[in-house]
């Protein structure tokens, strides 16, 4: 890949509008087998999933050109075609009669070996050939992206597998169906999603951020940490402010939640999911949010934390005496947030009175 061709032709392989346009192709090619051979629930779901990705991504597509990312490969790199010799391997059978079905995002090319190798039940080999390729490339491809080409390569083979149940071969149905349930699993798992994960001080929502990060390898943005950025300070000076005054007076507060978000947007339309970290206490930056989430086309999810109130008093004092944390927090300052709080109906509460696992595990499931 590093010395294949690539031209400003070759490149707009790569463009969103043509990726969009092999979806559709297939899309319409396997519509006659939606509901005989094919689930007519999961076939919906996945050109809902694939849209929505495209819908929200052109910047992740274009960078992908602008980085020099799409080239002339190999098109149909599957596992028959590579031949473990004594003297190494040797990979056969590029697309030869069309020359647009080689080009395309070097991620592209090696989804379909790293989704072939799923397919034959070994998965594992598959994420192991991934993880190299990143390392020995130097990748920086989001996740959701070679989760949308890994569905894309198997939706693709399930379209020629439908073609050969045309033909009369009856074994291609359960083949056909079985692809395009991996490129079902790979869309869903690949969805860019957009999580408010808030509280009053104390509660565990940094906590529960980081925990739910470490999962899923998601990227966390906190807004204690971006206000202490914005005034040029370390995350761990302490602030001895009051409610509502000094480097939380309402100009701060709106700055902070406005850098918050404008990160936020250029994550999630490089197809980087983001857990959002602040109280989310007003509802005008929560409005600001789901914006964002309707303008990326990003699944919105909203958490609250939740937990006694000694319990949360417990914390604060502890966190306060570590000296390792950007919250400047108080009880004092809790009460007084608590008392200014907007109401959050479309939030799920998570009771983080509970361990770390379980809080964790509860937000999962709404995930």
């Amino acid at each position: 890949h590093a010395k294949a061709e690539t031209s400003p032709l070759i490149a707009q392989a790569g463009a969103i509008d043509m990726v969009r346009a092999r979806w559709e192709s297939n899309f319409a090619t396997m519509e006659p087998f939606v509901g005989k051979v094919l689930d007519a629930d999961v076939s919906a779901r996945v050109a809902t999933f694939a849209r929505r990705y495209l819908d929200g991504r052109a910047r992740l597509f274009a960078t992908r050109i602008e980085e020099g990312k799409v080239r002339d490969g190999h098109g149909d790199l599957l596992a028959d075609d590579i031949f473990c010799l004594d003297d190494g391997p040797r990979i056969l059978d590029c697309i030869e009669f069309d020359d647009q079905l080689r080009y395309g995002d070097v991620l592209a090319d090696v989804a379909f070996l790293a989704m072939d190798l799923e397919r034959v039940g070994a998965p594992e080999a598959g994420v192991r050939f991934l993880n190299w390729y990143r390392e020995f490339s130097g990748e920086t491809y989001p996740a959701s992206l070679a989760d949308h080409y890994l569905a894309y390569r198997a939706h693709v083979r399930a379209k020629v597998a439908c073609l050969r149940v045309a033909q009369g071969d009856d074994m291609a149905g359960a083949e056909a169906a079985q692809l395009l349930e991996l490129a079902h699993d790979h869309l869903r798992r690949g969805r860019v999603v957009l999580a408010l994960v808030g509280g009053l001080p104390g509660t565990g929502k940094s906590t529960l951020a980081v925990d739910l990060a470490d999962r899923l390898g998601w990227s966390v943005l906190r807004s204690d940490e971006i206000r202490k950025d914005l005034a040029g300070m370390s995350h761990t000076d302490r602030r001895d402010d009051d409610f509502g005054a000094g480097l939380y007076d309402e100009r701060s507060t709106t700055v902070t939640y406005e850098a918050l978000l404008d990160r936020a947007r250029t994550l999630l339309e490089l197809g980087e999911p983001v857990l959002l970290d602040a109280s989310w206490n007003s509802n005008q930056w929560r409005e600001a949010a789901r914006a964002i989430a309707a303008d990326t086309v990003a699944d919105l999810v909203e958490l609250r934390c939740d937990a006694p109130m000694e319990i949360a008093r417990q914390r604060l004092v502890a966190r306060a005496g570590s000296g390792a944390d950007a919250s400047d927090a108080t009880t004092a300052i809790a009460a007084r947030m608590a008392g200014a709080a907007d109401d959050w109906p479309t939030a799920v509460t998570i009771d983080t009175s509970r361990s770390r696992e379980e809080s964790a595990n509860a937000a999962l499931a709404r995930l």
